[in-house]
């Protein structure tokens, strides 16, 4: 079942209108390269490095590349 959810996200992600990020954006350049199919693979893989890190270091999603605010 997470395989299957993987590979949604990305698909609509690359194919439905909406909101850019780095991701989309990466994965557009990937597709223009090596075609549609290989780019969502590519992004769900990039997806699931992402999760996996979330998930050790317990830190959240950032959708830009700005530093997370460190509370003291």
């Amino acid at each position: 079942m997470l395989r299957t959810m993987l590979y949604e996200a990305p698909q609509v992600l690359l194919t439905q209108r909406g909101k850019w990020s780095w991701l989309k954006a990466w994965g557009m350049r990937v597709a223009q390269r090596r075609g549609q199919r290989r780019a969502i693979v590519a992004v769900a893989r990039r997806l699931a490095v992402i999760l996996h890190r979330m998930w050790t270091d317990g830190t959240d999603f950032r959708w830009g590349s700005e530093p997370a605010a460190t509370t003291a």
